[in-house]
C-alpha cells in the first residue's frame, strides 16, 4: 500500500479537485465516500480506480479488493478531500458511468427535467431504484449526478440502475416511437392520478421545484397527472410526488 502524510502532496489535490463538476466532467472521474456507498460500488462491478483509506481503518474482510490500489492517508488528509463535516474514514475513486444499449420498448423511465436540489435528485434515484424503474433520464438543468450530496442521497442506488444525461425532448420522442406512455406532471389541464389506469411501459416527466415541467414538454405527454393536496400546503416536494407516481404506475 501506498502512503501519503502531507495534504500538500499532488495527489491529495487532485482527489480534491474531483468534488468539483469541473475536474469530474475533464477526467471522467468521480469520489465516493464511506463504507457503505463504497461496498455498493465494489457490488456493482463499477470501475474503481483507486480506494483512499484512513490509516486508523480497516478494510472489511468480506471485500475483495486484491486488484485495486489501496493510498492510506492520515485522519487530517480524509478531512481535506471529504465533502462530510464527519468522514468516515474512507473513499473511492472511480470511473463515471457507460450503459448497454436499453430495450426502450419494454422499460419503465424516470425523467427528471431541470430537478437542482442534490438531495431531491439523489432520493429520486433510490426511489426509482425502490419502485424496480429500468432507467432514470436527467434533462438539460439537473444538478450534476456525480455532486457528493446527490451520490450520498442515493445511498447506493445510483450503481443499481443506468442514469443518463440527456436532452428530454429527443428522449420522449424516442420512448413514444416506442410506444412508452409518457406521463407528465402539472396541475393545469392535469388529472387526477388516481382516474388514470396504469399503462406499462411507461415514461414519468418530474421537473422543477419551483416551476415544475417545462410547458413545452408537457405537450409532447399522453397525459398529464396531478396529485391532489387536502391540507394547506401549496405543493408536495418533488420527490415525495416522484414516490407517490412511480408506486402507482407500477400498478
Amino acid at each position: 500500500m501506498k502512503r501519503i502524510e502531507s495534504t500538500k502532496n499532488p495527489q491529495v489535490k487532485q482527489w480534491k479537485k474531483l468534488l468539483t463538476k469541473k475536474e469530474r466532467e475533464k477526467t471522467g472521474l468521480f469520489i465516493i465516500e464511506g463504507f457503505h456507498l463504497v461496498e455498493e460500488a465494489l457490488k456493482s462491478g463499477v470501475h474503481i480506480v483507486e480506494i483512499v483509506l484512513d490509516e486508523k481503518k480497516e478494510i472489511l474482510s468480506n471485500w475483495n479488493v486484491d486488484n485495486i490500489p489501496i493510498t492510506l492517508v492520515t485522519e487530517e488528509i480524509m478531512k481535506a478531500i471529504s465533502d462530510t463535516e464527519t468522514p468516515q474514514g474512507i473513499a473511492a475513486v472511480c470511473k463515471q458511468f457507460t450503459y448497454e444499449q436499453i430495450d426502450w420498448g419494454k422499460a419503465n423511465v424516470l425523467l427528471i427535467d431541470a430537478v437542482q436540489d442534490p438531495g431531491n435528485v439523489g432520493t429520486m434515484i433510490r426511489t426509482a431504484d425502490a419502485a424496480g424503474i429500468d432507467a432514470v433520464i436527467l434533462g438539460e438543468g439537473c444538478v450534476d449526478l456525480y455532486n457528493p450530496k446527490v451520490i450520498r442521497a442515493t445511498q447506493g442506488s445510483l450503481f443499481h440502475l443506468p442514469i443518463i444525461r440527456g436532452n428530454l425532448r429527443e428522449w420522449i420522442q424516442t420512448l413514444k416511437e416506442q410506444q412508452v406512455h409518457i406521463y407528465g406532471t402539472a396541475l393545469e389541464n392535469g388529472e387526477d392520478y388516481k382516474q388514470v389506469e396504469p399503462k406499462e411501459p411507461f415514461a414519468l416527466l418530474v421537473g422543477n421545484e419551483g416551476s415544475g415541467v417545462n410547458k413545452d414538454l408537457l405537450q409532447l405527454t399522453t397525459r398529464n397527472l396531478y396529485i391532489p393536496i387536502y391540507g394547506k400546503s401549496e405543493s408536495l416536494n418533488v420527490a415525495v410526488a416522484t414516490g407517490i407516481l412511480l408506486y402507482y404506475l407500477r400498478g
